[in-house]
Parts: C-alpha cells; structure tokens; sequence
C-alpha cells in the first residue's frame, strides 16, 4: 500500500473526523472506502453511460 498526503480544508477534516468517529473507524479507512466506493460509480456509469446510444436510429438495410 502506498502512504500519500493530501491537502484538505480544515471543515472537510472536520466532516472526515465526524464520520470516522461516528463509524468507529479511521480517518485513513474512512478515505479507502471513499476512494473504492468513488471508483466503483465511475465504472457502473461508464457502462451506463452507453446503453440506448443508437436509440431512435433507422436500423440498416441487411441486403
């Protein structure tokens, strides 16, 4: 695992020290399952993103 460091406003590390608190956690954890939770929407809406592209379209004549 790689260590970073990040730069955040004082009320994000505030809002971040309140949810790990409150889920009995670290601040470290708390930003992993971030990070994953983030990635995961990324990817669904990128399939997403795709269905019904042709929609409306005039479908080719298969001659």
């Amino acid at each position: 695992m790689t260590r970073i460091l990040a730069d955040l406003p004082d009320e994000d590390i505030k809002w971040l020290d309140a949810r790990a608190a409150e889920q009995g956690k670290s601040r470290a954890s708390v930003l992993r399952e971030a990070v994953q939770a983030y990635r995961a929407a990324g990817e669904q809406q990128g399939i997403e993103r795709f269905f019904g592209i042709w929609a409306g379209r005039a479908q080719a004549d298969p001659q």
